[in-house]
């Protein structure tokens, strides 16, 4: 499943518990454990609680998970 331009919402932290910037992002997939792995370019990725992703106006996680 790929997703381009998801947006997150403010004072998001990754799994380490790090503030992540504030940018459109391409949601890669979601693991097993339920972390979203975004990422903002080829060397910047970050795993985020899935609650924490604004989707595209129109966009549900039903449609984004048959992506």
């Amino acid at each position: 499943m790929i997703l381009e331009n998801i947006e997150i919402k403010p004072e998001t932290r990754n799994h380490k518990g790090f503030f992540i910037q504030e940018a459109s992002y391409k949601l890669m997939d979601i693991d097993r454990a339920g972390w979203a792995l975004i990422c903002m370019n080829d060397t910047v990725c970050h795993y985020v609680d899935p609650d924490s992703l604004e989707l595209p106006a129109g966009t549900s996680w039903e449609a984004a998970q048959r992506i």
